[in-house]
C-alpha cells in the first residue's frame, strides 16, 4: 500500500526497454540497485485508484509489470489527452533518452546535421522527431522493414545499413547502437556502449514531451502491444533482433 508521498496506480500498459535485458541480468546493478525478489518494469502508464487522474511516469524503483503499482507521486505527470492511455507507457525512458541526447548532449538546432544510428528502435523514433522539432537536417539509420516508418516520422535521409555505409558529412551522430563502427568525422553523444550517457528521470522534460504529443508534434510509434504473460516472449524476441519500435506490455 501506498506511503505519505506515494499513490497506487492502476497499470494500464508498461513497456519494454532494452535496458530491462540488463536488469534481469544483473547488470545494472550500479546505476538501479534492486533487490530480489524483484518485478520488471519501469515506465508505466496509467490511472490513479484514488481519483482516477490519467498519469504517465518513470518508476525507476520498478515493479510496472503487474496490474498494479505503488509510485512516488511527484514522479508522475498528466498523460496525453490525444492518445490511448496504454500508449503513453511508450514514452518516459524512450522518450526522455532521446530528449536529453538531442537538446542537452547534442545540442540540436537549426542547420546542424545529425546521423540518428538505430533510428527503428524505441528511442530513434523519438530522436528522429525531436531533432526536426530542433530544425535539424535528419539522417537516420533504418533497415528495410523500418525505412518507411522513419521517414514517415521526418528523417531527411534514410540510410540502409545493411548495404550503405555510414554517412561521415554530419556535425553530430547520435548512437543508439551497441559495438557501432562509427565515422571518425563527427561528434558522438552515445546512449550504449563502453562510453555512454544514463538518461535521468526529469519530470519537467516528461511534462513538455506529453505537450508536443497532445499538440501532434511527437507521435508515439508503437511497435506491438503484447498481453503482460508475454513478458518472456517479449525480452527473447528482442534479443533475437525480432521487436521494431516500442513494444507495450498490457495486463
Amino acid at each position: 500500500m501506498p506511503t505519505p508521498g506515494e499513490v497506487l496506480i492502476r497499470v494500464a500498459a508498461t513497456s519494454f526497454n532494452p535496458s530491462d535485458i540488463g536488469i534481469r541480468r544483473g547488470l545494472l546493478k550500479e546505476i538501479l540497485p534492486m533487490d530480489l525478489p524483484y518485478a520488471l518494469g519501469i515506465d508505466v502508464a496509467g490511472t490513479l485508484v484514488d481519483g482516477g487522474d490519467r498519469v504517465v511516469g518513470r518508476v525507476d524503483t520498478g515493479g510496472t509489470a503487474a496490474e498494479y503499482v505503488v509510485a512516488a507521486a511527484d514522479s508522475l505527470v498528466a498523460a496525453p489527452s490525444t492518445v490511448p492511455l496504454a500508449h503513453a507507457a511508450a514514452l518516459p525512458i524512450a522518450g526522455l533518452t532521446a530528449w536529453q541526447a538531442v537538446f542537452e548532449h547534442a545540442e540540436l538546432k537549426p542547420g546542424r546535421r545529425v546521423l540518428i544510428n538505430g533510428a527503428g528502435g524505441g528511442v530513434g523514433g523519438f530522436a528522429v522527431q525531436l531533432a526536426k522539432y530542433a530544425g535539424a537536417y535528419v539522417a537516420a539509420t533504418a533497415s528495410p522493414r523500418s525505412a518507411e516508418v522513419i521517414r514517415g516520422l521526418g528523417a531527411d535521409r534514410i540510410v540502409d545499413y545493411t548495404t550503405e555505409p555510414l554517412p561521415d558529412d554530419v556535425d553530430v551522430i547520435i548512437n543508439l547502437v551497441p559495438d557501432a563502427r562509427l565515422p571518425s568525422r563527427g561528434a558522438i553523444v552515445s546512449a550504449t556502449g563502453p562510453v555512454h550517457f544514463v538518461a535521468r528521470n526529469d519530470t519537467a522534460q516528461l511534462a513538455a514531451l506529453v505537450e508536443l504529443v497532445d499538440a501532434g508534434v511527437v507521435r508515439i510509434d508503437i511497435g506491438a502491444e503484447r498481453p503482460l504473460s508475454e513478458l518472456a516472449d517479449v525480452h527473447r524476441d528482442a534479443e533475437a533482433g525480432r521487436t521494431r519500435g516500442k513494444v507495450l506490455l498490457v495486463p
